[in-house]
């Protein structure tokens, strides 16, 4: 085999983790790359550009805290993020930085062999380049591998179809035209009220419906912008500190049951005027009390009773299955408001699943129901998807899929035992996508390049996880995870919307100040847990 490139750190990836990382790599004299299967940077945001795809974080903590230049520079326009504006700030950053030249785009890497006698990973391309390179660090995303499901008759359909986490970046007109719309996650949350607006008849197919909460979603005024930029350091303290990453939502302080149920709903009535995750951050026990959750479902199932005027409808769109909270909070522009429109129709498919998708539509319960375009809005092969996506085998020629499969399983979500030299950001058990993201991503970069400076400082050639700490650490994911209600509900979080994939509760939920804590002891104790030869 031919080597075309040799390399300190081969980084895939070119999101906000992939680009922090090879910020701090390079500016620390590694030569390091990053191979992008994508045709620009920005990860999620690059590919997700369905109608109305915006972050559900607010924008002036969904964004980087390792440049004070940066945050000072940069104004955002909006509350949240959207897709364009947060795609501009990636490309911003990959310029500021002078990344581009050290990436690789339009290059998918389907493998990477860990050579035992060189101590290096040989990684492979689809187009047949390979690379060679002590370091192997995985910033593929949490959500990054689009799922569509195996239905019948899929490649029959004559019109187009649609995923939106696989947009296409011209946007498709769909003026006079039938749209269908299989899913009512997050994307189809943001996307149905948008096709709706244009859309001669929008049709949604919903399996499970979801607690959704308004976003209040505005432009972000110019003081309220330069108040936070003067204050940042508190600001982005008081996230470290949280239990998910965000400064405005610190841990509430009583239990559900601590007022009476006037005051309870007088404070779910603030949270839900006031917008974003606030309801989740009323009281202590929420998301540990299934007696206090249930206060809070019911509220929000009140409230979709009100906004919907077909009582039939309404109780279609809410959620009995699961407490709110324990799948991925939905937050929406209108979206319950967009059942009342003439062009819009609810078809529940929750008791009889799609059985086969037709030239003209789809078959549900012996009815076709016809339609111009199809839209995929069913999620991703999420925490895992991206990583088996590349086939990653070690020196004793085991696959790292083969490793997970009856679940995933790692060293604080940053490495995986006998894969020396190997690194993933935001990996299953850890506080991720329970988190607000790029904090994490540059918590756990930092972690991953101290990592690696302490095991080039100290003249050595190998890193990796001990099975013994890789093993109490999954123990305590998952003894963290059953002391709350999040197991309670299927979700992707289970990986519970993937047919054949093992039921595993992925993410940490002990919170990231406990987790930055843990990670910061076990730095004090030389690495404890890991290995250096």
């Amino acid at each position: 085999m031919k080597i075309n490139k040799f390399l300190d750190t081969l980084i895939i990836g070119a999101g906000f983790a992939g680009m922090y990382c090879l910020h701090k790599q390079i500016s620390d004299g590694f030569i390091a790359e990053i191979y992008e299967q994508g045709g620009d940077v920005g990860g999620t945001w690059y590919w997700n550009r369905y109608p109305g795809a915006r972050c559900d974080i607010e924008s002036m903590d969904y964004s980087y805290s390792f440049s004070e230049e940066l945050q000072q520079e940069w104004n955002w326009k909006e509350k949240y993020g959207t897709q364009p504006e947060l795609l501009n700030y990636a490309k911003h950053v990959c310029e500021k930085f002078n990344l581009r030249q050290k990436i690789n785009f339009n290059k998918k890497i389907i493998k990477a062999v860990f050579n035992k006698k060189t101590e290096k990973w040989i990684v492979s391309s689809d187009d047949n380049i390979h690379i060679e390179c002590k370091y192997f660090i995985l910033a593929t995303g949490n959500l990054s591998t689009p799922n569509t499901p195996n239905i019948s008759g899929i490649n029959n359909f004559e019109g187009s179809i649609y995923h939106t986490g696989a947009w296409p970046k011209e946007m498709p007109k769909f003026e006079e035209r039938t749209v269908g719309v299989i899913g009512t996650g997050s994307s189809g949350v943001q996307s149905i009220p948008i096709i709706s607006e244009t859309a001669k008849n929008v049709l949604v197919f919903q399996r499970t419906p979801n607690f959704s909460l308004p976003a209040r979603h505005t432009k972000l005024p110019e003081d309220k912008r330069d108040n936070y930029k003067k204050n940042y350091t508190m600001y982005r303290t008081l996230a470290k500190n949280s239990s998910f990453g965000i400064a405005k939502y610190q841990p509430p302080t009583q239990s559900a049951f601590d007022v009476n149920e006037d005051e309870r709903n007088k404070i779910y009535q603030k949270a839900w005027e006031e917008g974003g995750q606030a309801m989740l951050f009323s009281f202590t026990d929420l998301l540990t009390d299934k007696r206090a959750n249930d206060t809070a479902a019911e509220f929000v199932r009140n409230k979709i009773r009100d906004i919907v005027s077909d009582k039939d409808v309404a109780d279609k769109l809410c959620p009995f299955d699961h407490p709110i909270g324990t799948k991925r909070l939905c937050l929406d522009s209108n979206y319950f408001q967009t059942y009342n429109k003439q062009n819009v129709s609810l078809i529940d498919i929750s008791k009889n699943p799609i059985s086969e998708i037709t030239k003209n539509g789809l078959l549900t319960n012996n009815t076709e129901y016809k339609f111009d375009d199809l839209v995929f809005a069913t999620g991703f092969d999420a925490m895992t998807g991206a990583v088996n996506a590349i086939d990653i085998i070690n020196d004793n020629e085991v696959s790292l899929k083969s490793k997970w499969a009856d679940g995933p399983k790692t060293y604080l979500g940053i490495m995986v035992s006998e894969f020396p030299n190997l690194f993933m950001i935001t990996g299953p058990q850890s506080p991720g996508v329970k988190s607000q993201m790029i904090l994490s991503i540059e918590q756990h970069v930092d972690f991953i390049h101290g990592l690696i400076l302490h095991n080039k400082n100290n003249n050595f050639r190998q890193v990796y996880a001990k099975s013994k700490n890789q093993d109490e650490w999954v123990n305590h994911n998952n003894d963290v995870a059953h002391s709350t209600l999040y197991p309670l509900a299927h979700s992707w979080y289970n990986g519970d919307n993937i047919i054949g994939k093992k039921r595993n509760f992925m993410p940490y939920v002990g919170g990231v100040a406990n987790y930055k804590k843990l990670c910061d002891e076990i730095i004090k104790n030389d690495y404890e847990g890991f290995e250096f030869t």
